[in-house]
Formats: C-alpha cells, structure tokens, sequence
C-alpha cells in the first residue's frame, strides 16, 4: 500500500476530489494550511502576525491506496490540480507498511 500526499492550490481542490471520487476514490483527507516555498509571488502571499514571512494558502490532500493505483491517482491530481504556474503543487508517495483500524481490537 502507498500514501499519497498532495499539496494543491484551493481554488483546485473541488476538482481534484471530484475527479477522484468519479474515478471511484472516495477515501481522503483534506487540510487546509499555509506554506512558503520557491514559488513565492508577493502580489499574491502576504505576512501574517501568525507567520511573519511571505506565505500562501495552500491545500493538503492525503489518500492510502493500493500500489496498482498509485499512477492513476497521481496522473488524476496533476491533470485536475493544474494551472501551468509556479506553485501547483506537490506530490509526494510513500510506502504503509502496515494499517491498523482503531475500533478492531
């Protein structure tokens, strides 16, 4: 099994989660958070008292899915989360070595 983590921009994350819950992904997490990076654009970030420093809104989805759907998933969020400008995002994949339900003892 694989994580995968995905930061995109808001504006994009109804369509990223409509995409993949029509493609039949329908279990995800989503964050909303703010983050700094190379991308950063002063007309569009701004500091805040809560982080002194240029930073941007930005969204963090999170999906636990079978290796076999991994590209899928990926190829989903990079076709539905992109605008063509610095800053789209991220994606990151790592492996589950194991799951363990909380309410199964």
């Amino acid at each position: 099994m694989k994580e995968i983590k995905a930061f995109v921009r808001p504006g994009k994350i109804q369509e990223v989660v409509s995409s993949l819950r029509k493609a039949g992904y329908c279990c995800l997490t989503v964050f909303k958070g703010e983050g700094t990076g190379d991308y950063t654009d002063p007309d569009k970030e701004w500091p805040s008292l809560d982080l002194p420093f240029l930073h941007s809104k930005v969204i963090k989805l999170e999906i636990v899915c079978d290796n076999s759907d991994v590209n899928s998933i990926v190829e989903l969020i990079r076709t539905h989360g992109r605008t063509g400008k610095s800053g789209d995002g991220l994606i990151y994949i790592t492996d589950i070595n194991k799951t363990i339900r909380i309410r199964e003892q």
